[in-house]
């Protein structure tokens, strides 16, 4: 390794330190503001929290969420006409998984262990152990039905061990030779994130008064 990758290399990780620093406070930030935020979230730096009424959204443990979400607290498109804005509770239960591009508005509830697909918009609420997607979103199928036909395809397909570093030329490879014509899995992530071994970094415990 040259004395260049070695500068490069130091230089990643400081900036994935100070990313971290960052992100952290963020957290405390908003929990300090009275949003509650639970343990063992996924909150990329690139999702949007209403930070005028971040204390009417609240987040259940287990959650994740894609880049570039919104959740939106409040509505002030009639502000000029009416002098007046509308504010809503959002609340996300626990285990739910927003995916990418997703607007979340105010005055919705979004069930226990519900997957909202990418790019949608939650204008209403949700039921719990289901499957949501569209504009608005709405339900596509059950949790359960989702789950089923995942799992009789990982065990059909291609699957790969998740590894939390750059995978070699060959894994490469493989992966690209295995989804020419069909999607493939690559198992053992969530694990991984339960060992402290993930990828991404997620919220510690929530405290009461904290």
């Amino acid at each position: 390794m040259s004395l260049l990758d070695i500068a490069l290399n130091m230089v990643r990780g400081l900036r994935a330190r100070l990313g971290q620093i960052r992100r952290e406070r963020r957290w405390e930030h908003l929990r300090a503001q009275g949003m509650r935020l639970g343990a063992d979230v996924w909150l990329p730096d690139s999702t949007w929290i209403d930070p005028d009424y971040c204390f009417l959204i609240s987040i259940g443990d287990h959650c994740g969420f894609g880049e570039e979400c919104l959740i939106l607290a409040h509505d002030a498109q009639m502000d000029e006409f009416l002098d007046a804005g509308r504010i809503g509770k959002v609340v996300i239960h626990e285990s739910c998984h927003i995916g990418a591009r997703t607007v979340i508005l105010p005055g919705v509830e979004i069930g226990p262990r519900t997957i909202v697909g990418a790019n949608s918009l939650v204008s209403r609420s949700l039921p719990p152990d289901s499957v949501c997607t569209g504009n608005p979103a709405k339900v596509i199928c059950s949790l359960e039905e989702y789950l089923a036909k995942h799992r009789k395809k990982i065990a059909e397909r291609a699957t790969f061990p998740y590894e939390n570093v750059t995978p070699s030329p060959e894994l490469l490879d493989s992966m690209i030779a295995a989804t020419k014509s069909q999607d493939a899995y690559v198992v053992g992530g969530r694990s991984a994130e339960l060992r402290g071994e993930g990828g991404t970094t997620r919220t510690p415990p929530y405290h009461i008064g904290k």
